[in-house]
C-alpha cells in the first residue's frame, strides 16, 4: 500500500487574514494625504508687495498667504521658515521664522509676519531672521546675482511648544524642528533682480 505525502499548508483562514492585513496597510499608506504647502500669493513668483521694503527692492514687506493640508496624525504645532539658499555665496539668508503655530491652524493670512505678530494665531511667535528682526523680511537679492531660490519649510511637530534656547534665531529653529518633525512640507519660489 502506497501512502501519498500531503504538504503541510497554513490554514486558509490565517492566509486570508494575513492578506487582508497587508492590503489594509498598503491602502492606508496610499490613502494618507500628502503634507503640502501652497500660496496663492506666490503663484507667479514674488510680487512687489512681498519683496523687501529697502535696499532698492521697492517692496512692501508683506508676508504671503500660506495654506497647508495633510498634516500627519499627532501634529500638535507647526514651525515655518523662509530661507534664501543662494544668498551669500550659498551660505544662505533667513527671511522669516515662526514657531509654535497651533496644530489646529492650517494657514497664515496675508501680512501675518508684521513685527507685532498680530496676524499670527495665538501662541505663535516669530524669531530673529538674518535682518535682525522678529518679522518677515521679503526677498531682495543683489542685482545681477541670478535667480535665487526662496524655500518656505513647514514642519509638523509632535510638541505644543518647541523647546528653544533664549534668543534663538531662524537657524536654531530649523535645526530643532528638523530633529523633531513628524513631516515636512516645502514651497520654493524663484526671484532675481537684473544687473545694474
Amino acid at each position: 500500500m502506497v501512502h501519498a505525502v500531503v504538504p503541510r499548508v497554513l490554514p486558509t483562514r490565517r492566509l486570508l487574514l494575513l492578506g487582508l492585513a497587508l492590503a489594509a496597510a498598503r491602502g492606508a499608506a496610499a490613502a494618507a494625504p500628502a503634507f503640502t504647502l501652497r500660496s496663492r500669493t506666490l503663484l507667479h513668483g514674488v510680487p512687489p508687495a512681498q519683496r523687501f521694503d529697502a535696499a532698492g527692492c521697492g517692496g512692501a514687506n508683506v508676508s504671503p498667504e500660506l495654506v497647508w493640508r495633510g498634516a500627519p496624525p499627532g501634529t500638535r504645532s507647526f514651525a515655518l521658515t523662509l530661507f534664501d539658499r543662494d544668498a551669500r555665496a550659498g551660505a544662505g539668508w533667513w527671511h522669516w521664522a515662526v514657531v509654535d503655530i497651533p496644530g489646529a491652524v492650517s494657514y497664515l493670512p496675508l501680512g501675518a509676519g508684521t513685527p507685532d505678530g498680530t496676524g499670527l494665531a495665538p501662541g505663535a511667535r516669530q524669531l530673529r531672521n538674518s535682518f535682525g528682526a522678529q518679522a518677515y523680511g521679503g526677498p531682495c537679492p543683489p542685482p545681477g546675482s541670478g535667480m535665487h531660490h526662496y524655500v518656505f519649510t513647514l514642519w509638523a511637530l509632535p510638541l505644543r511648544r518647541l523647546p528653544l534656547p533664549a534668543g534663538a534665531d531662524a537657524a536654531t529653529l530649523a535645526a530643532r524642528a528638523a530633529a523633531s518633525a513628524l513631516a515636512t512640507a516645502r514651497l520654493v519660489v524663484r526671484y532675481g533682480r537684473p544687473g545694474s
